[in-house]
């Protein structure tokens, strides 16, 4: 005695792949295999040099005292981990170049601490860099020029009180 057929239950599911099959098609994405990639960096192979990241800016670079450097004319920090390349792509360690005044290509942390930095040779010098007049996400947000600044010798008696507007 057969309590149901084999048969029903077969067909339920070959009916079943068909629709899901179908629906597939229906809202598959756009996946086309000639699509242009986006380029990661800007070639400056071409014109003798490495390939540097987009978004990498160029400036003079002192090493006072690392990680503390200097970026034209500015006080900055190198990251934790940052790597220095020399013009044959070999890493360079900050007590090495002390002093000396370098044109770079460098990189940003998220912190805003420059985390790449290639010495560049006389080619790659002469190569335009993109990012030069618009520095891309060249800042740290969260700092401000404007607004009260502590420089650690506030006296006590003069700090902000919780609740205090500032002036």
């Amino acid at each position: 005695m057969n309590r149901c057929e084999q048969g029903v239950s077969f067909r339920h599911l070959i009916a079943l792949c068909t629709l899901v099959a179908g629906a597939a098609t229906l809202f598959a994405s756009d996946a086309r295999a000639q699509a242009v990639p986006v380029p990661q960096t800007q070639n400056e192979a071409a014109a003798g040099g490495r390939n540097f990241p987009v978004g990498t800016l160029r400036g003079k670079l002192v090493v006072t005292n690392a990680p503390d450097i200097q970026l034209d004319g500015q006080a900055d920090r190198l990251s934790p981990g940052a790597r220095i390349r020399s013009p044959q792509h070999m890493l360079v360690m900050p007590a090495a170049i002390t002093g000396q005044n370098l044109l770079v290509n460098y990189t940003r942390d998220a912190a805003g601490l420059v985390r790449e930095v290639w010495i560049l040779t006389p080619d790659e010098a002469r190569a335009k860099r993109a990012s030069v007049e618009k520095p891309l996400l060249n800042f740290w947000p969260f700092v401000a020029n404007s607004g009260p600044r502590d420089l650690s010798n506030t006296p006590y008696d003069q700090l902000p009180k919780y609740g205090d507007q500032p002036r």
